[in-house]
């Protein structure tokens, strides 16, 4: 009988997933879900056939120089690889799959949640309520926000989640438009009604809405910089539902601090678990919207992750090339 892989898991997955795990690998769970130390990594590399790692793992060149033999797959548990070093893999001999496209949806719904929720004050007025305000009915005047109908979003990187929050931007009646590294297709264009800047600063300067999605990488590091953030109308929104390395996070603070810009709405953050205490203080004076990084938490999401991790994870160990491999030309 064929040996089964050693499969190393570094957090906890939906119950189906990893009972799937046990029939088909050698898989070894992490049943208390507490991030692996370096250590615990480290001894996994050390072991593993395969290590399945989420974005809370470091995968660097010095993680990996610590790998044993026998890793030939490291199964990414999301879509961004920006926690791997994927260069440094293959050079030494090891496959990096991911899993892109199940979790389109989920984000698109979750960023379309927070362009309303900055807007419209709907954290705000959630909290009314519950926290005991007094509360006297409604007014004419009273916790008024902005409209949303016929501003302008400008959508940071027209990807799988950037055409999706403009088909749900769109239908709100916002009027969409994009930066991208390459232009999309006129019939997409068309479909979406959405008008392509080259020019990212131009775009910035004009939009009522920022909404943040492409991926984290060394070119998209601070994108969103402190000169670009000044770029900004005083009454704009920035929704970031992508990586909080894209947006300069302090200068960010500082501006909405000062009034220079209407909001933020902000589901990811430069230095997580860890949170900028200026913008937990401005979340208090309902300044910005903070949310614990939700944007692809629904159960069948987590469960479509698993199923495409399984799917690289036996694919490659049957001898064929994994469907979802990364190479450093994707990134």
């Amino acid at each position: 009988m064929k040996k089964r892989p050693l499969v190393v898991v570094t957090r906890r997955l939906p119950d189906v997933i990893e009972t799937r795990m046990r029939e088909l690998f050698d898989a070894r769970l992490n049943h208390d879900d507490e991030p692996f130390t370096a250590e615990r990594l480290a001894q996994a590399v050390a072991e593993a056939d395969v290590l399945v790692p989420t974005v809370t793992d470091r995968i660097d060149a010095a993680l990996l120089a610590k790998a044993g033999e026998n890793l030939k797959l490291i199964a990414n548990f999301g879509n961004g690889v920006d926690n791997i070093d994927v260069e440094t893999a293959l050079n030494r001999g090891v496959t990096v799959t991911n899993t892109p496209g199940v979790l389109t949806e989920d984000t698109a719904d979750m960023t379309m949640g927070l362009i309303l929720a900055g807007p419209r004050r709907i954290a705000e007025g959630a909290r009314v309520v519950p926290d005991e305000h007094e509360w006297n009915g409604w007014s004419p005047t009273w916790m008024l926000g902005r409209r949303i109908w016929g501003k302008r979003l400008g959508i940071v990187g027209m990807g799988r989640i950037g055409q999706a929050v403009a088909r749900r931007a769109k239908a709100f009646g916002l009027s969409i438009h994009y930066h991208n590294r390459k232009r999309l297709p006129s019939t997409v264009e068309d479909q979406l009604e959405a008008t392509y800047w080259e020019s990212l600063d131009q775009m910035l300067a004009r939009m009522d809405i920022v909404s943040v999605n492409c991926p984290h990488t060394p070119a998209t590091y601070h994108l969103l910089s402190a000169r670009r953030l000044k770029l900004l109308k005083r009454d704009a929104y920035v929704v970031n539902t992508a990586r909080g390395e894209v947006v300069d996070e302090g200068a960010l603070a500082r501006m909405l601090e000062a009034g220079e810009l209407a909001g933020a709405a902000l589901d990811v953050f430069e230095n997580e678990p860890a949170v900028n205490p200026k913008l937990v203080r401005l979340a208090r004076q309902n300044k910005v919207v903070l949310l614990p990084h939700l944007g692809s938490a629904t159960i069948e999401g987590r469960v479509d992750m698993g199923e495409k991790v399984i799917v690289n994870i036996k694919t490659f160990m049957d001898g064929h090339r994994p469907p979802d491999r990364v190479l450093p030309s994707m990134l």
